[in-house]
């Protein structure tokens, strides 16, 4: 009988293969790490001439060099919350109908279109929004929202178009696509002898999905609102043409403000010296929270595939979800 060959790992290029791969984790690695120290050695004159006033001071004075970022951060703060208050409900029901309950004729067009949300620039968003959301939130919702409800202080002022909660509606719509597509691949992975099992019971398809689906799914929407909101802290060119950046502590969803984001876009090329030093000390502040943000949100992802996949404890999940039904 003939012997079959097998070629080595050297002659197939399979040996250098893995270290080709490992070569490329490390670059990236790296080229953060050295985004990083960049960052931090530009931003490193304002962190030792303010220190920790700089996160609470609502002054920015580039003509007495006094800088403080309190606005800028209340301002990403807010308009990063709702966003995620309006698109996370959106998102997820939108991930819901997708994997649960539309049709299978339909399931790929309105996957292709919420994905491609997520292709469009954040330039055309920011366009879009000058010329088609403000005037409509100045004379529409804007307007109503100054009339019927101005006696609270969350919409008080003129509505000029221009505000906080247009660039919160923007980035809403900016953050739909991720919160979607994530949710849906998160349900998708729940094991398809839970919705059995509950079928079995007797169980309806919402008991299904509110019972073993959302449950078993928890951790990973979690994690898809939390990159979600990752996006929205880092948005800069869309908000930064909808906002009005004002540098002012954000009170009314209907004044202008600015974000951390906006104000290095608005003030970036032509700040020097501590001012320079200051905006970078806004970015750097922006890179630390985004990446925690992040690494928390793909931990919670991986965490909820490990144990749908039946890495952890499936004996035990598979009886959680049949037994809270019965």
């Amino acid at each position: 009988m003939e012997q079959i060959k097998i070629a080595s790992p050297k002659r197939n290029g399979e040996g250098i293969f893995p270290f080709l791969t490992a070569a490329a984790a490390v670059s990236m690695l790296l080229l953060v790490g050295a985004i990083f120290l960049v960052v931090l050695w530009g931003a490193w004159p304002a962190l030792r001439a303010f220190g920790p006033a700089f996160l609470f001071s609502a002054v920015w004075n580039p003509v007495i060099d006094v800088y403080g970022a309190a606005p800028a951060i209340l301002g990403t703060v807010i308009t990063s919350l709702l966003a995620l208050a309006l698109a996370g409900p959106l998102g997820v029901g939108t991930a819901i109908f997708l994997s649960e309950l539309a049709p299978h004729w339909l399931k790929k067009p309105v996957s292709f279109l919420v994905e491609l949300l997520a292709a469009v620039p954040s330039v055309v968003y920011g366009v879009w929004g000058i010329f088609v959301l403000v005037p409509w939130m100045r004379t529409g919702p804007g307007l109503f929202l100054e009339s019927r409800l101005g006696f609270l202080p969350f919409f008080q002022g003129p509505s000029i178009g221009v505000s906080v909660l247009t660039a919160g509606l923007v980035l809403t719509i900016m953050i739909l696509p991720t919160i979607a597509a994530i949710s849906r691949e998160v349900m998708r992975a729940v094991p398809q002898d839970l919705r059995e099992g509950l079928f079995a019971l007797g169980a309806t398809r919402w008991e299904m999905i509110t019972r073993v689906v959302l449950p078993v799914s928890r951790t990973g929407i979690t994690g898809a609102l939390l990159l979600a909101l990752g996006r929205a802290i880092g948005e800069a060119m869309a908000v930064t043409m909808v906002i009005g950046n004002a540098n002012v502590i954000p009170v009314s969803l209907l004044a202008p403000a600015q974000t951390a984001a906006s104000q290095v876009v608005n003030e970036f090329p032509e700040a020097f010296g501590l001012h320079l030093s200051s905006l970078l000390l806004l970015g750097l502040l922006l890179f630390m929270i985004t990446l925690l943000i992040n690494l928390v949100a793909v931990w919670l992802v991986y965490r909820t595939d490990q144990w749908s996949s039946g890495a952890r404890q499936p004996g035990k999940l598979k009886g959680k979800g049949v037994a809270g039904h019965a």
